[in-house]
């Protein structure tokens, strides 16, 4: 089950999230995705963010907007605007593996955050929510321990917080690795204005998944019409 609670809606009731699974991925073969995939997403990512400063852009004015309304941690940015900062500052975005590269060139070229886990080591159940401020999470390359804000954005799931302050800082202990089989995936929409870029997001995401992992996914919806759906 994944589900959002009251709390986050009280701070953002217009957005809307795709839940996508995927299963009986082969995330070894590097030689699946063409290197010109992810080369052609870190061309196209500057041209969302062509003003300068980068705050004058829409996308980013948006996301940094949304941030401000929970506490962060400081400098804390979306994912989307660091994916999109780095490609515009000719730091292109690297080659992980083959689901990562997938979901990272539809970020890049779409301007929405995708945000994956090993769904083989999700506890339980899986909740969009705002923390209290006791709740662990163990960031992904550090062995520290870190303690939830009390009023950030979270992700978690029955252990612990598998994504802190949106999905800026993710879990280590729910990564998406070269040996991942299964995953759940969300994708969210901040804006109703930005429902048809969305969605053409989330049918390039199905499509690339299909061509070249050879596997297909199931995707349902979540928003304040409907607060939670059933992912295996």
């Amino acid at each position: 089950m994944f589900s959002v609670s009251p709390a986050f809606w009280k701070l953002f009731p217009e957005v809307k999230i795709a839940i996508i699974t995927v299963h009986n991925i082969n995330n070894q073969d590097r030689t699946q995705v063409p290197d010109s995939v992810l080369q052609h997403a870190n061309e196209i990512a500057p041209t969302l963010i062509p003003d300068e400063p980068i705050s004058n852009n829409g996308i980013v004015r948006a996301w940094r907007d949304a941030f401000r309304k929970f506490k962060t941690d400081k400098g804390a940015r979306s994912a989307i605007e660091n994916l999109l900062k780095r490609a515009k500052n000719g730091n292109p975005v690297r080659s992980i593996n083959p689901l990562v590269d997938i979901y990272n060139s539809v970020s890049l070229e779409y301007g929405f955050p995708v945000g994956c886990l090993d769904l083989d080591k999700v506890n339980g159940q899986l909740e969009f929510t705002v923390a209290n401020g006791t709740e662990h999470f163990s960031a992904i390359g550090e062995n520290d321990d870190e303690i939830a804000l009390p009023g950030e954005v979270i992700y978690r799931d029955d252990t612990d917080v598998t994504s802190r302050q949106w999905a800026w800082r993710d879990s280590s202990r729910t990564e998406v690795t070269e040996t991942t089989k299964n995953v759940v995936m969300y994708m969210e929409c901040l804006k109703p204005e930005w429902q048809v870029q969305y969605r053409n997001a989330i049918a390039c995401l199905e499509r690339r998944l299909k061509n070249y992992l050879n596997t297909t996914c199931t995707i349902t919806f979540v928003s304040t019409a409907k607060s939670s759906t059933q992912f295996n």
